[in-house]
């Protein structure tokens, strides 16, 4: 019989958790992000070089010999809870999840002994905040599917380096990278190093629903590029990024929708009517009460998917799939909630409920939509078709 898995967050977890919230209180208050979605780069760029350098989240999954802390993805799930919560404007998902996972997975295959894998000398870079870096694939792209290659390779170019062409689409987190990791189109395919300041290598922003986590293109045009993994080693180290991405994500969404749950509650303990607090109305109650319950199933569903991939289980896949589907229903809900039960203020610009809203919308179609999660799920358990 298979051990039961503690979900319940430990010490180590927990103050990362409250160390996140007080740096996110002071730096990214609802005001500050709101204000920032009015600019032209809306990502944090300072704060995100505090949170990777100064709290070490960029070096959260990164084995020690390399620099990182070598801890797992409970941690950077507990984590990614408070910048659910805080909605931050950071690009950790994208470098500090799902680059770093894609980087573990090839240094692995590559990994011969001798010397220093260009995966491991990445995350070596990585592992102290002073390198950024993204997969680029667009960001519906969710894993189990087929290799999302939407680079070429066009050529050789100088002497170790090959050339890439194409244009992906809406890629999350790339804006503020410093490297691009991108799948391109082979014999066979492969994973490749592309410095995203470099000739060839244009980023266009995008308007995006979430301000928050801006999308934007990224056009290769014989942009130079160096091989890291190619083959098999380059599926298994996509996929690993995508599985890792849509895992963390969950977690944000449980974070986001705890936040919306709290923000709710705290609103309808002072808003008052008939002279009486609207809390005390038994309809909110028992909304309030449903709500609770979606997310405390989905706490249960994203904490066993990251326990499931920081214990390597092979029922990841399953609870990964579980997870994105409740957390992100769980969040478009509650952000619905918030909106409605704050009244009129809910629906005004000046209120964060409308930032919650986006980004619990936006990241609901990210690594797969919760439909796409669950349609996959009966391939992954062996449920088989209904009848025709």
């Amino acid at each position: 019989m298979t051990a039961a898995v503690d979900l319940l967050y430990s010490d180590t977890e927990r103050e990362l958790a409250a160390a996140i919230a007080d740096l996110l209180a002071d730096r990214a208050s609802p005001a500050d992000v709101l204000a920032r979605t009015e600019k032209p780069e809306t990502y944090d760029t300072d704060l995100w070089h505090t949170v990777a350098a100064g709290v070490g989240l960029a070096g959260l999954l990164i084995p020690e010999p390399l620099g990182g802390a070598g801890a797992s993805y409970r941690e950077l799930a507990a984590a990614a809870e408070r910048f659910g919560a805080a909605v931050a404007p950071i690009p950790y998902l994208g470098s500090a999840a799902v680059a770093t996972a894609v980087l573990l997975s090839a240094a692995r295959s590559a990994a011969d002994g001798t010397q220093l894998s260009p995966a491991a000398g990445l995350l070596r870079r990585m592992a102290d905040g002073g390198l950024t870096a993204v997969l680029a694939v667009e960001f519906t792209a969710r894993p189990g599917t087929l290799f999302p290659a939407a680079a070429r390779i066009s050529g050789a170019g100088a002497t170790g380096t090959t050339r890439l062409r194409g244009t992906i689409p809406a890629v999350a987190d790339a804006l503020p990278a410093d490297v691009l990791l991108v799948p391109a189109e082979g014999v066979p395919n492969g994973l490749y190093l592309v410095e995203a300041a470099a000739q060839g290598v244009h980023r266009t922003p995008v308007v995006s629903l979430d301000m928050t986590r801006q999308l934007c293109d990224i056009t290769l045009d014989d942009a130079e590029a160096r091989q890291i993994v190619v083959g098999t080693a380059a599926d298994d180290a996509v996929d690993a990024g995508l599985t890792a991405g849509a895992a963390m994500l969950a977690a944000e969404q449980l974070g986001l929708a705890q936040h919306c749950l709290d923000m709710t509650v705290a609103y309808l303990k002072e808003r008052r009517q008939f002279a009486r607090t609207i809390g005390s109305f038994q309809a909110l109650k028992h909304r309030l009460a449903d709500l609770w319950t979606t997310i405390t199933l989905a706490r249960a569903a994203s904490r066993y998917a990251a326990a499931c991939l920081a214990d390597g289980d092979p029922d990841a896949a399953v609870a990964v799939a579980l997870a994105k589907s409740a957390c992100c229903e769980a969040a478009v809900t509650a952000a619905q909630e918030c909106v409605q039960l704050h009244g009129g203020i809910g629906f005004t610009w000046e209120h964060p409920a409308h930032l919650y809203l986006k980004r619990a919308k936006a990241a609901s179609v990210a690594f797969g939509t919760p439909g796409a999660h669950r349609e996959s799920l009966a391939g992954l358990v062996n449920i088989p078709a209904p009848d025709a």
